[in-house]
């Protein structure tokens, strides 16, 4: 059975994808001891330590390895940017060596971010990045120092929403939060993205791997939209109020991070080369309420070891 090690396991990705992939494949979770009882096996490891790497890689012996590992609070790598540099940038080139050098399929995510959105248009893989800030920054250079050292790995530019460990690394998860408590919350029109439910990324992401494909690819979601829009459609599927929605500028919001205002990717490559395509929209937002009235949140909560940070 094909072995897959999944670097920052506790975060949404990481935990939606090892659930996922546990279904066909043997699944090792690296996680620095927020997992305590999760149905796969859990590896501690301390991500921020390149020199951990080799012993990572020899105690889970994987065929294949996804490094969903990253510090994604925008504004908290403004404030850190040093440590947002070793583990988005320094840590992904490392491990991508190291697998190049042990003969190990490697899967590197990134983020839509790394573009400033100033283009009018939807962004293809060909496009020119430009990152606004630390967060986006780090980001494309980690995928630049796995690209130098790694030719066959895969490199996913990634933006997804669903139930996570701490209930607060997802904006569907922020506007369910806070609209179920009846707080008022701001929702931006001029930021516009591609959401893509986040097991729908796993699904993707792993059928890549099962494909052998190579290189950058864009795996998110079918159908662009404001994060305004994104909240009244959470809204209404879970029969909230979408009154509560505040629509305003990103301008003048406060956030220590600049955030880019389109985010539109096409999906056409992943979709051609895997011969599938996205899922709609709605179809996820279908399966995220459904999770919700089934009790997942609760449950994926159980698996923690203790108080969640913002990096996963």
């Amino acid at each position: 059975m094909t072995r897959l090690l999944v670097t920052g396991a506790s975060g949404l990705l990481g935990i939606s994808l090892a659930l996922e992939a546990m279904r066909e494949y043997e699944v090792i979770g690296a996680d620095r001891g927020k997992l305590k009882s999760a149905p796969f096996q859990i590896l501690r490891a301390d991500l921020m330590d390149k020199n951990a790497i080799d012993s990572i890689l020899d105690s889970a012996q994987p065929d294949w390895l996804v490094n969903c590992a990253a510090l994604a609070n925008l504004d908290e790598c403004e404030e850190h940017p040093d440590r947002a540099r070793i583990l988005n940038t320094e840590f992904p080139g490392a491990l991508a060596d190291a697998c190049t050098k042990k003969r190990i399929r490697f899967m590197h995510i990134s983020t839509d971010a790394v573009f400033d959105g100033k283009k009018t248009d939807l962004y293809t893989e060909e496009d020119q990045p430009n990152p606004l800030g630390v967060y986006s920054r780090t980001k494309l250079d980690g995928e630049r120092a796995v690209q130098e050292v790694n030719a066959e790995a895969i490199v996913a530019r990634v933006n997804f929403f669903g139930w996570s460990l701490s209930g607060k690394h997802s904006l569907g998860e922020f506007f369910v939060a806070n609209l179920s408590a009846d707080k008022s919350v701001s929702g931006f029109t001029d930021v516009v993205f591609c959401p893509i439910f986040v097991n729908h990324t796993a699904r993707f992401l792993l059928g890549m791997l099962e494909k052998g494909l190579c290189g950058l690819y864009h795996v998110v979601g079918a159908q662009p939209m404001s994060k305004y829009q994104f909240g009244v459609e959470i809204a209404r599927k879970f029969g909230l109020r979408e009154s509560l929605i505040s629509p305003r500028s990103v301008e003048g919001s406060g956030l220590a991070a600049r955030r880019s205002h389109n985010l539109w990717l096409s999906t056409h490559k992943v979709s051609t080369d895997l011969g599938r395509e996205i899922p709609q929209f709605s179809t996820g937002l279908d399966e995220f309420y459904t999770q919700y009235q089934q009790g997942y949140p609760q449950k994926i909560r159980g698996y923690q070891q203790e108080t969640d940070e913002k990096s996963t």
